[in-house]
């Protein structure tokens, strides 16, 4: 079971027990993070994809720690003028351990089946009233 989430501007595709980096979550470390935004969900060949997201459908995670990525070097020049700008940037990052992938459970489908059955013996009834 997989799914894709959107976080932080970016698609993601995680599944149970799964370690994410995300960019820098106001979260504590040890505390648990819930993403809502689910945009596909694929369980046993089963693949539902949403409009823009999927009802129902969570995917829970555990903040593991924070920390910085590896240095970049961001080097500016223009020939002939003896102007060079040097530069280094680290960006934050979250560290996810994914725990679950919930999916909405079978008790709403089978509500929503019941409420049908309940509209159609309303009907049943106003049609005999009318044939006596």
């Amino acid at each position: 079971m997989y799914a894709v989430i959107e976080a932080c501007g970016k698609q993601y595709k995680v599944e149970e027990k799964d370690v994410v980096f995300f960019e820098k979550l106001d979260v504590e470390e040890g505390k648990k993070v819930t993403f809502d935004k689910v945009i596909l969900v694929a369980d046993d060949g089963k693949v539902q994809v949403g409009n823009p997201y999927v009802k129902g459908v969570k995917v829970e995670g555990k903040v593991v720690s924070h920390g910085k990525g590896k240095k970049i070097i961001v080097f500016k020049m223009k020939p002939k003028k003896n102007e060079r700008k040097k530069q280094g940037h680290r960006q934050p990052y979250t560290k996810v351990e994914i725990t679950s992938i919930k999916i909405a459970t079978a008790k709403t489908t089978a509500a929503k089946e019941e409420k049908p059955a309940a509209k159609t013996t309303a009907k049943e009834t106003k049609t005999e009233k009318k044939e006596v």
